[in-house]
């Protein structure tokens, strides 16, 4: 999020603002907040707005597309999946479930009534639910050690003042997803791989879209196969369109074409388009590799901007290594391709530089069609991590990274195979 967006809100006091886009269309009103309940040990966890849009639907918007919550109005970046709010997992409603909740105060003082719920953000970004603002209870006839409270009176506490909220405890996935949130997609997918596979259904299910879909991409083809096919259709559509749209693409050619079609038809069309035109490419060709999302920008486009480009997080290292010049339109397949800027470049050179000054006109693309043997001898030839792609009429359609080719050229259980492994540190 950005520094402009308030860093501690009260749930209650959202609720009926405006959402708009960055251009100042307005998608919808704030109706709720999303929570994930992660244990009695650590605040529950902010994941998402629930956001009423035209037509009386409630859709979900991730907290990492808010930008800004300013002058009454809350604003977001990004596309909008406007298919219907489905709750999953340790997911809560923040007003649907939580307020008018009783509680117990953890000093022995009594009970009191949940009537807002004070927000957070932490330094690294992450919304958490830090605080209530409770009601006395008009039950109260507890010890109060500390302090003397009237019935009525209406009190903010931290969130470890009281007892847990949820009076059932968790279910076992539930607590594991929840004690390793901190793990990096490769290390929760090894933990899985060794899991039995009813353990890892379980597991899996607890996991939002978007960590289920990086954690995927980590696994095996056979054990990607097992929990898509396991979800419901609508939510493997979801999750597939987390994913990278090359990964998609791999994935969903391990499934039949019904079910391909099936869950392509469910997925948003702009998504579905990518990953429908990596999969008409024969296997072992720079397309079937390829991303089709790498970094565009027109050649009037400054370095600054370029450098604002790079930066996005969700961005792989090897993605953001290089800017792709080309003529309008920027989606792929684009306008005629012109050229690449490396990264190295844009840090020598002063952010007001058009990029058109810039580009390295020297490094040949490879065709869609090249064999990946090809790829592969061009990213070692000349010492690069990515490498543009562009069809028979010379227009940009994605680009391979050294990842992509890597996973592609060693054996196909690399990720398990323990002798490799010891072979490789050996």
């Amino acid at each position: 999020m950005s520094s402009s967006l308030t860093t501690k809100v009260f749930v209650a006091r959202l609720l009926g603002l405006d959402v708009f886009d960055p251009l100042g269309d307005r998608l919808g009103r704030l109706r709720d907040v999303v929570v994930v309940d992660r244990g009695p040990s650590k605040p529950a966890h902010t994941v998402g707005l629930l956001v009423e849009v035209p037509g009386k639907r409630r859709v979900f918007v991730p907290v990492t597309r808010v930008q800004a919550i300013e002058a009454g109005q809350i604003i977001c970046s990004g596309l909008v999946n406007l298919r219907r709010f489905q709750k999953r997992g340790a997911e809560r409603l923040a007003v649907g479930e939580l307020l008018d909740q009783r509680v117990t105060f953890k000093d022995g003082s009594g009970t009191g009534v949940i009537e807002d719920i004070g927000l957070d953000q932490l330094r690294n970004g992450d919304w958490v639910v830090s605080s209530y603002y409770v009601r006395r209870g008009d039950r109260d006839t507890g010890f109060r050690p500390f302090r003397r409270l009237s019935r009525g009176e209406r009190v903010v506490v931290e969130w470890n003042e009281i007892l847990h909220i949820n009076d059932s405890e968790p279910q076992a996935a539930t607590q594991f997803v929840a004690a390793h949130d901190e793990l990096k997609p490769a290390d929760f997918a090894e933990a899985l791989h060794e899991m039995s596979d009813k353990r890892r259904l379980e597991v899996a299910a607890e996991l939002q879209d978007d960590r289920l879909a990086v954690v995927l991409q980590e696994l095996p083809d056979e054990e990607q196969v097992q929990i898509l096919s396991a979800l419901d259709m609508e939510r493997a559509a979801d999750v597939l369109e987390e994913m990278d749209p090359d990964d998609a693409a791999d994935l969903l050619n391990e499934l039949s074409d019904e079910q391909q079609e099936a869950l392509l038809q469910l997925m948003e069309p702009d998504g579905a388009e990518d990953v429908r035109r990596l999969l008409e490419y024969e296997e072992n060709t720079a397309g079937s590799l390829m991303t089709p999302v790498p970094v565009i920008l027109p050649p009037e486009a400054t370095v600054a901007e370029a450098l604002a480009y790079v930066r996005q997080e969700e961005l792989s290292p090897a993605t953001a290594s290089a800017v792709y010049v080309c003529r309008p339109p920027l989606e792929t397949p684009t306008g005629r391709y012109l050229g690449v800027v490396h990264i190295q470049a844009l840090l020598r050179m002063p952010p007001p530089e058009p990029l058109g000054n810039i580009i390295d006109t020297d490094l040949e693309p490879v065709n869609d069609l090249a064999p990946v043997a090809d790829v592969a001898r061009m990213l070692a030839t000349y010492n690069l991590t990515s490498l543009p792609v562009v069809n028979d009429q010379g227009r940009l359609v994605g680009s391979v990274t050294v990842d992509d080719v890597l996973d592609h050229l060693l054996p196909d259980d690399w990720r398990t195979n323990d002798d490799a492994e010891e072979a490789a540190n050996g």
